[in-house]
């Protein structure tokens, strides 16, 4: 749950217009699909269902049973489309304090930069992967997402590596494909200082570790499962990773291979 302060939710609910039982703008319809399309929660389920069922009832119930993450991405998404989604009664702009809510929210979350985990292709497991790694994070049970967090590296690590016209192979383990993507960036020139590359370099001893406590510390198997703490820091090692990555990268750098042959991970 949400750890909202009770004069954060009145200020909420002020400019959410929520006094009346509704929610800005939104229809029942358009409520459903906001939810759906942004964070792929069903709004009108029965655990969101508070009192008289109104908008603004599951809108406070959303912000009671969901994670600090997960309500600031949604507040977030309304406050920075606020143009569609006002209604006569708002101000013009979304107002400060509320902005300053949503930054609480999301700096809070276990795992920060959560929304790297983006696969850039429009391949369904990648998509399943991302999200299913994702909600790990978001539900505050790293532990449990270790095994897939571990999957989607591989299928990542194997994008990158063939938009550089680096070979994969069909049994290549993740460090080795974390080492050839390293290796492709210093011969391109990509790599501005020897402290970069060092830390870049760490990785690959980093994810021949990771290799281990998937397949011994992870659900892949039936494991003892590795510990909150130490799956929350190797999420955020990861992700810290991902990020930089992405941004050397650039989207339009991401998209599969059309050669993608759906390989199965190999069992390192």
């Amino acid at each position: 749950m949400s750890d909202l302060t009770a004069i954060e939710k009145r200020k909420l609910e002020r400019q959410l217009g929520m006094g009346s039982g509704y929610v800005l703008n939104f229809s029942n319809r358009t409520l459903a699909e906001f939810f759906l399309d942004t964070v792929g929660i069903e709004i009108y389920d029965d655990k969101y269902n508070r009192g008289t069922g109104s908008k603004a009832n599951r809108m406070r119930a959303f912000w009671d049973v969901e994670s600090n993450y997960t309500v600031g991405k949604v507040l977030g998404i309304i406050f920075d489309n606020w143009e569609e989604f006002k209604d006569f009664d708002s101000p013009e702009q979304p107002p400060d304090e509320c902005l300053k809510i949503v930054q609480r929210l999301k700096e809070s979350a276990p795992v920060p930069d959560l929304d790297a985990l983006t696969p850039y292709s429009a391949e369904e497991t990648f998509e399943n992967l991302s999200e299913s790694v994702r909600k790990s994070i978001e539900q505050n049970r790293p532990e449990e997402g270790l095994d897939r967090l571990h999957t989607f590296l591989i299928k990542y690590f194997r994008t990158l590596c063939r938009n550089r016209g680096v070979s994969v192979g069909r049994v290549k383990p993740l460090h080795s494909l974390v080492g050839e993507y390293i290796k492709a960036l210093k011969q391109a020139g990509e790599i501005e200082s020897e402290m970069t590359e060092r830390i870049l370099k760490s990785s690959i001893s980093v994810m021949e570790a990771f290799n281990t406590v998937r397949n011994e510390q992870s659900y892949a198997h039936d494991n003892p499962i590795l510990n909150y703490n130490e799956s929350l820091l190797i999420f955020k090692h990861v992700i810290s990773s991902i990020r930089f990555i992405n941004v050397l990268e650039g989207a339009d750098a991401m998209e599969l291979s059309e050669t993608e042959d759906n390989e199965e991970e190999p069992p390192f």
